[in-house]
């Protein structure tokens, strides 16, 4: 190594150091605040978004994320990391990228060590990641840093592994996700050319050198005109491209079921659906873990939206972590991972309560702030006008909650955040038929400032952040429009959360 590589090596030790000094400082402040989730994974302070670099590396649960340690605020993108042994409780480690080469940091702007993934390359945890720096040309190039320990990562020195896009006059170049295959190495890398977002594929024998194979697949002028954080991975017997597309309106996440041809890196998709239907999901990111289930993380927060939790001193989380499987009939099932059934605590348990049209029911010994709760009504006896569904962080005088509602007429699910507290309105929703023996089952993770749906055993799931009063614990069954059954409730309280 030259002299000039390691003095680089000792300016990014110098710039981990001073982030983890600023954490130190800072976290102690937030963790009085009731926003502060109490089974996610968070930052200890200072600013969180996309996953990076999620990995099941000798014997335990590595999370990256997009971080900027020195405000609850977006700024020059470090990769904070955290650790688990269960999937469950995390634990922090020292910062792990910090921008401090001419490939990944500058003066002013927008520049930082943006997202990507990890491998697992003969026992040496690597990062590949985007380096973005405005001004710079090419704006956005691909990089490499590795690590013996675990904790501790060195920028390789032929940085960038690839110097630029195949093409000039693209729009964004950015998120690499890594696996390996047969051997080889494959990248997938998020891009926009004429108004549509793309995929691009790379393989490579070592992680070094690169080679562009094309477009794996591309929008059909619907899906966004850049597709950020692609994720390309085997499910079942076919193959599953997951990304965030920008510019396509409500739609922030898509997923396509299809087959991908390694050799030729063109992946062919059967059918595309929107990934999430709430407001707070995005830049979800997978990894296979050591008994083979695919897991994915995601964002729990979208940008443009209000965040409390910054006039606090940190903001954003990641949702739970959630196994991805394809169902019989070739379509996406995403549930929570069964290790989140050590959370649970306290049970209550209720079976064949009608609920009156106008009514709403209090449930006695419901209430809290973080929860877990399986809910199934019996639509066969709901009328065609009915709706009916729970009321979450209620209001002692009920005029703050949010809604969770399903409506007969139109077989729509909603989630109704106007009454939700200091955070952003607004109503999400999603078209489904309840199961065919007329069930409708919801699955919900109350935690403080989030809520987080699975319909149906995973058919669908809706993601939002909620900001209510930390006194708005009650929870409600309502109807309106006419009656309906609740066949039965399971409640939890989770992480030791005081009755």
């Amino acid at each position: 190594m030259s002299k000039f590589q390691e003095r680089g090596h000792e300016k990014h030790e110098e710039l981990i150091r001073q982030a983890n000094a600023a954490l130190a400082e800072k976290s102690a402040a937030v963790q009085d605040d009731p926003y502060r989730l109490r089974y996610h994974l968070m930052p200890p302070a200072g600013w969180m978004n996309d996953p990076n670099g999620l990995i099941y590396y000798k014997g335990a649960y590595h999370a990256f994320y997009q971080h900027y340690p020195y405000e609850a605020s977006w700024g020059p993108m470090h990769w904070g990391h955290a650790i688990s042994r269960d999937l469950v409780s995390w634990e922090h480690l020292p910062v792990a990228l910090a921008p401090s080469e001419p490939y990944d940091a500058g003066d002013s702007g927008g520049y930082g060590c943006w997202s990507g993934s990890a491998v697992d390359d003969n026992g040496v945890l690597t990062l590949i990641y985007t380096g973005h720096v405005d001004g710079r040309t090419p704006v956005e190039v691909q990089c490499l840093a590795t690590s013996t320990d675990g904790v501790t990562f060195r920028k390789a020195e032929n940085n960038p592994v690839i110097a630029g896009p195949p093409q000039e006059g693209g729009f964004g170049f950015r998120d690499p996700k890594v696996w390996q295959h047969d051997g080889v190495w494959y990248m997938v890398i998020g891009y926009g050319k004429e108004g549509n977002g793309q995929a691009l594929m790379y393989t490579s024998p070592d992680l070094r050198e690169w080679r562009y194979l094309g477009v794996a697949a591309e929008s059909d002028g619907t899906m966004g005109d850049m597709w950020e954080c692609p994720d390309l991975f085997p499910l079942g017997d076919e193959h599953a491209l997951i990304f965030s597309p920008m510019n396509m309106g409500a739609t922030k996440t898509m997923v396509m079921i299809g087959k991908f041809d390694h050799e030729n890196g063109r992946f062919e998709p059967r059918f595309a659906e929107r990934l999430d239907y709430g407001f707070d999901f995005y830049a979800p990111q997978t990894f296979v873990d050591g008994q083979g289930r695919r897991i994915l993380l995601g964002w729990m927060n979208i940008w443009g939206a209000r965040m409390p939790e910054q006039a606090h001193g940190w903001m954003g989380a990641f949702t739970l972590p959630r196994e991805l499987t394809l169902a019989a009939d070739g379509t996406l099932r995403m549930t929570p991972a069964a290790e989140l059934r050590a959370l649970r605590g306290e049970h209550r348990g209720f079976a064949g309560v009608l609920v009156a049209a106008g009514d709403d029911v209090s449930l006695p010994g419901v209430h809290g702030d973080a929860l877990e709760l399986i809910a199934v009504f019996d639509t066969r006896q709901a009328g065609g006008a009915a709706e009916f569904g729970l009321k979450l962080r209620c209001s002692a005088d009920g005029a703050e909650h949010t809604k969770v509602a399903y409506a007969m007429a139109d077989r729509t699910l909603r989630v109704d955040r106007t009454y939700a507290g200091a955070g952003e309105a607004g109503v999400c929703e999603v078209q489904l038929e309840p199961l065919p023996d007329g069930r409708l089952k919801l699955h919900i993770f109350l935690d403080r400032s989030s809520v987080e749906l699975f319909i149906g055993d995973g058919v669908r799931t809706v993601t939002n952040r909620i900001y209510p009063a930390p006194d708005s614990l009650g929870v409600k069954l309502f109807a309106s429009g006419g009656a309906c059954l609740l066949e039965s409730l399971d409640v939890w309280r989770l992480a030791g959360e005081t009755p």
